[in-house]
């Protein structure tokens, strides 16, 4: 059973989002601010985040980003009342998976949540299949019905992190520290040429899925219904 946290400083939120995941299965514990989370967090195992930006004490900005230093891979879903790109790219530099603006219907939240918790499970599998790929980060290989392949590393991290995170939108700068680092004195522009390449490489109608372009943030990899 996954455990999730939430964290909102508005009871009446609390208790309808806990309401709706306890309905699915999952368990639930709260906290009502940045700083209660802590306790949270470091005392217990949780399996993710839902996080009210706008809290007293320690909002949830930085709650994010104390989140990413410790617990790297565990996914991480907003709660804001303000849909604004600003503030999406904000929490996204910060850690943050996923963006639901209140009021949200009960439904869109059932679904994200489980999306974040498969995508979770994906990333510490360390394989993914998407469209007719299964992308094996262990032997650093791709498979095409069976037969396996290999692609330069950074295009194969790449694909790899955006195909964990299918429907995830990733911003370009959090791209680029992942794969080349924090240190990496290029540009932009090299992120670019590697998207460019994987879309040369992965044509959509014959592997089914394509890597959208989000203007103003970066990147997103979509499967093709």
């Amino acid at each position: 059973m996954s455990k999730i946290l939430i964290i909102d400083d508005d009871d009446h939120i609390r208790e309808l989002v806990g309401a709706l995941l306890k309905r699915e299965g999952f368990y639930i514990c709260e906290a009502i601010d940045g700083e209660r989370a802590l306790e949270e967090i470091n005392d217990a195992k949780i399996d993710l985040y839902i996080i009210d930006i706008m809290m007293p004490k320690m909002d949830g900005f930085e709650l994010c980003r104390y989140i990413r230093e410790y617990r790297e891979e565990t996914p991480i879903l907003m709660l804001t009342a303000k849909a604004e790109i600003a503030q999406k790219i904000k929490g996204f530099e910060r850690g943050a998976d996923d963006y639901l603006t209140k009021p949200f219907e009960p439904q869109e939240l059932i679904l994200r949540v489980k999306a974040l918790l498969k995508r979770y499970k994906i990333i510490t599998s360390q394989s993914v299949s998407i469209g007719s790929l299964l992308i094996d980060k262990n032997s650093y290989s791709i498979s095409l019905n069976g037969k396996k392949s290999d692609i330069p590393p950074k295009e194969f991290e790449l694909l790899f992190k955006l195909s964990a995170g299918e429907g995830k939108t990733f911003t370009r700068s959090a791209l680029i520290e992942d794969i080349w680092g924090y240190d990496f004195e290029g540009n932009e522009r090299t992120l670019d040429v590697h998207i460019n390449r994987l879309r040369e490489r992965f044509s959509a109608d014959q592997y089914g899925f394509r890597i959208t372009t989000i203007r103003g943030l970066g990147y997103r990899l979509e499967t093709l219904k």
